[in-house]
């Protein structure tokens, strides 16, 4: 599992990351600035995240992973 984060004073409202990830990320109707649809995304998504973190424009998707139980990190 991994945990998304955004840093909204950054996003300028590009939707790369709506494309990149469409299960995890939408855009706000008022502003375009990204609205997070899953906080915790499974496994299954981590890859589409870590692409759509990585050609963010302004660099305002943050991505962890998440320690299973017991402090391992998967």
């Amino acid at each position: 599992m991994i945990d998304v984060g955004i840093d909204l004073d950054r996003c300028c409202g590009a939707g790369t990351c709506v494309l990149r990830a469409p299960e995890v990320f939408d855009q706000d109707d008022r502003d375009g600035t990204v609205v997070v649809l899953v906080e915790h995304p499974g496994d299954d998504l981590a890859e589409s995240v870590a692409r759509a973190a990585e050609d963010c424009p302004a660099s305002a998707i943050r991505v962890a992973r998440r320690p299973a139980p017991g402090g391992v990190v998967a």
